[in-house]
């Protein structure tokens, strides 16, 4: 019997590739680094061949350290959306458009302007707020301004489907890819009827047929094979797309469970029996394989805010530091010297221009810290920072109309104890952090081994750490979340006015 399965999760920027054996447990995870390049402002593209080559690259530090033979089977995950175009020879047809590309506004204004019922239609049917860089709204940009690129293009994928293409030659997409694009959540799938509101009905051949994430869908060539060391025939499984893999990576499989996703990003998600439109016009939809879907309120800047908080105030610390772990130990414990309220430093999060898309869509809406005196110390701001970033997250958890008793967090964010204690204060929930650091990659080797993926969840979904809320900061905290609130709500006139 073959000793592992091998997940890969192909990120923004970085591609990571892990090893797992029966019982789940990682080993020899790797990860390369790709260039997000930005050509325009508002523009977010990468190279299709370096995500590839990345991917080969981290795959052969893989089949080093271990012999291939004994890779059962390979599952991926990868971000999202975008436009990833192949033309008649299986070559990508221009950089890759990603999720966080910004350029089809412009085409998104166009039709609201049209049909001010524009982005409720499109919620109604996918169960998410549209973004700039979802499928087809880039796919209208492209008609419009490179219509050669589309006259070459044969094929719409995805950042998975691409890597499934030179893996083993088959051209594919998920179930859970689709409702995004947007499409049809319900149905877990396209919608003919999207692709008329967005003007792209002629493009609707070019996306392949969908299968279910658990299918495998070919096997490694013997072209990927000399690439990558792997063997050739080594099964391919579908996967899913980056959020559900996480989700499941973390746990988070059966209706009712809860997860936060503490990355760049915040997504706060909850696992629903059925699709859940509520609040409307607000926040994002996943489907969960095999039959479950996930809902999420997705802050914009998660980690981002305490990667600015230590360029700003404790570059000293982190030039001083020798590795990531010391710096953040230091940073905790001076955020620690400040208590709970951080003395009556207040801040709001939204560090990205984009600003807010939950708990309200708010794109003026912009980071802030409130009630500073000249006697408060970077300490203080300090701690108020990973305050500001934990009563965020009970901000996204708070809008979904359905109870959530226990956040499984996983990201950068919960490699911290001390920030994980805090959520679990500023929540009122218990936090589990689960055992791991991959768990796109595990959520997607989940798909891939056993009989079903709960029967794989449920291998691994009890391992971890617990955060109890502490009574007396959990009654601090909500106090703080009362006077977060008010102040968001009372910033949003200034937010709306344009800049002088």
């Amino acid at each position: 019997m073959s000793r592992y399965i091998l997940g890969i999760d192909a990120g923004t920027s970085v591609i990571k590739a892990a090893l797992f054996d029966r019982d789940f447990r990682e080993s020899h995870a790797v990860r390369r680094r790709t260039t997000v390049s930005m050509p325009h402002p508002g523009w977010t593209e990468c190279s299709m061949d370096e995500v590839w080559a990345m991917t080969a690259d981290a795959l052969r530090s893989i089949t080093a350290q271990v012999d291939p033979c004994d890779i059962a089977a390979i599952a991926l995950t990868g971000n999202m959306v975008g436009a990833w175009l192949l033309d008649a020879d299986g070559r990508p047809a221009r950089a890759a458009i990603l999720w966080s590309d910004g350029r089809a506004q412009e085409q998104i204004d166009r039709f609201t302007r049209r049909n001010p019922d524009f982005m409720t239609v499109i919620f109604r049917s996918s169960g998410s707020v549209m973004q700039q860089g979802c499928t087809l709204p880039a796919l209208r940009w492209l008609v419009e301004h490179e219509p050669d690129v589309i006259a070459r293009t044969r094929h719409v994928v995805s950042c998975k489907g691409w890597l499934i293409y030179n893996l083993t030659g088959v051209i594919q997409l998920d179930a859970t890819e689709a409702p995004g694009m947007p499409g049809d959540i319900r149905r877990r799938g396209y919608s003919d009827a999207m692709f008329d509101w967005l003007e792209v009905r002629e493009l609707r051949g070019l996306f392949p047929s969908l299968v279910p994430s658990d299918q495998i869908v070919g096997a490694v060539t013997t072209r990927a094979a000399q690439l990558t060391g792997l063997a050739p025939g080594t099964p391919v499984v579908a996967g899913a797309g980056d959020v559900p893999a996480s989700a499941l990576g973390v746990g988070a499989a059966e209706p009712g469970d809860a997860c936060c996703l503490l990355g760049t990003n915040i997504l706060s998600c909850l696992v629903t029996a059925a699709p859940l439109f509520e609040p409307a016009d607000l926040g994002l939809s996943f489907c969960l394989p095999p039959d479950r879907w996930l809902r999420a309120m997705v802050t914009v800047a998660g980690t981002t805010n305490l990667d600015w908080a230590i360029q700003l105030f404790f570059s000293a610390e982190a030039a001083a530091a020798t590795e990531p772990t010391a710096l953040f130990a230091a940073l905790e414990q001076i955020a620690a010297s400040s208590p709970p309220g951080a003395r009556g430093v207040l801040y709001l999060p939204y560090l990205s221009a984009a600003g807010i898309i939950a708990p309200v869509v708010q794109p003026g809406a912009r980071a802030q810290f409130a009630g500073m005196t000249q006697e408060h110390t970077r300490a203080d701001l300090l701690r108020a920072v990973y305050e500001g970033v934990a009563l965020s997250v009970r901000d996204g958890f708070d809008v979904i109309p359905a109870p959530v008793e226990a956040i499984r967090l996983a990201g950068g964010g919960a490699r911290s104890a001390f920030w994980s204690q805090m959520i679990a204060d500023c929540t009122g929930r218990l936090v589990i952090v689960p055992q791991g650091s991959e768990f796109g990659a595990r959520g997607a080797a989940a798909l891939g081994w056993y009989p079903s993926v709960l029967d794989a969840v449920g291998v691994y979904r009890d391992q971890g750490r617990a955060f109890t809320p502490q009574p007396e900061n959990a009654r601090r905290y909500d106090a703080l979340f009362r006077r977060y609130t008010s102040l968001r709500r009372h910033l949003e006139p200034f937010w709306n006015e344009p800049p002088a």
